[in-house]
């Protein structure tokens, strides 16, 4: 299992609760990562929204390219997984960009394709919003021109969203065939695209149990088009005491989420805009990217044997959130991975 989590861009990743003592800064962010590695976290999810999603609107909220470029020059381990949606960057120039980062991180860029959901965002930054099989439609396009640039010495593409034409790219991405490609989404037009376009797929929140299901389902899409294996990574919050009744009580506080929270409008608007397998209630929500349903919750135990339940469902990298950001990763690292690794070797062990 590899272990992940998202920066805070946001400022942390409560709907309810004003200030997580994680400001939305670099100083914070790059203090945050350089102390990741040194825990042994092997990735980072840098999200990308120009508005503060967790917060409002109004609370700021990082650029995730700029960000990951400054990460690449502090750090030295750390996988930087970038977002990054189609509607708001041209291929050509995001292809373009994506190398450089690759060459000043020595190989540890990887991207995770998100196609827009927010449209008053799009309204605001005077960007096009497509609708949902549209967006995929558009992403497919993206998809090829990206890869293209960055595998032929000249590429040309015509399609109905994009159009280049004999175009260099140099240098050449250091990571060989190219970047890792992430992307996540529940829709039969995700998940098609996804198989035959992608590296990686990441899921929300959700019970190992669910988790294997949608594995096999990814893994036999893939089967049938003769492409490489998929890697899976599943989203979570993680919430670690030494009772599982202090973990209760957390949680109810974490999810005492009311219509007048900030980011109530932004759920009205994700959920017209997006198709997901499941009904996502308002208290789901308080937590970003379904992150309570994985489980996560209770005592290191407890915990570290919920892990182990993901890997033998397929999963291979977690992203977790916690809150506070940093005081909860040392923790995690302190009392949960060590159980994680101990119970690793031992089902290897046994299956010797």
């Amino acid at each position: 299992m590899r272990f992940g989590y998202w920066l805070p861009v946001f400022g942390g990743w409560l709907r309810n609760v004003p200030d997580e003592g994680m400001e939305a800064s670099w100083e914070y962010v790059s203090r945050l990562a350089r102390r990741s590695e040194a825990l042994g976290f092997d990735v980072t999810l840098v999200a990308e929204l120009n508005l503060n999603d967790i917060k409002g609107p109004d609370a700021p909220a990082l650029d995730a390219w700029t960000t990951a470029a400054a990460l690449a020059a502090v750090t030295e381990r750390l996988e930087l997984m970038v977002a990054v949606r189609p509607t708001f960057h041209p291929p050509a120039l995001a292809a373009k960009q994506a190398a450089n980062i690759d060459h000043i991180s020595r190989g540890r860029l990887t991207l995770n394709v998100v196609s827009s959901w927010w449209a008053e965002e799009a309204r605001q930054y005077g960007v096009e919003f497509d609708r949902h099989d549209a967006r995929y439609a558009r992403t497919a396009e993206w998809l090829a021109v990206v890869s293209g640039m960055w595998a032929e010495p000249r590429f040309s593409f015509a399609g109905k969203y994009y159009r280049v034409q004999d175009a260099i790219l140099e240098p050449k991405p250091v990571s060989q065939p190219r970047p890792r490609i992430y992307a996540g989404g529940e829709s039969e037009a995700a998940k098609g695209l996804i198989a035959g376009a992608c590296d990686a797929y990441l899921m929300h929140g959700d019970p190992p149990e669910r988790i294997a299901a949608k594995v096999a389902d990814l893994r036999a899409r893939r089967d049938r088009l003769g492409l490489a294996p998929l890697r899976f990574g599943v989203a979570g919050y993680v919430i670690c005491r030494e009772t599982a009744e202090a973990a209760r009580r957390e949680v109810a506080r974490i999810t005492d989420v009311r219509q007048s929270a900030a980011g109530y409008s932004n759920y009205q608007d994700w959920i017209a805009n997006t198709q997901l397998e499941q009904r996502v209630s308002l208290e789901d929500y308080s937590v970003s990217n379904r992150g309570l349903n994985s489980g996560l919750v209770g005592t290191p135990d407890r915990i570290a044997e919920r892990i182990v339940e993901f890997e033998r469902a397929g999963v291979e990298l977690l992203l977790l959130q916690f809150s506070p950001q940093h005081e909860e990763m040392e923790r995690f690292a302190e009392e949960v991975v060590p159980l994680v690794r101990c119970q690793a070797r031992e089902t290897a062990l046994g299956a010797t």
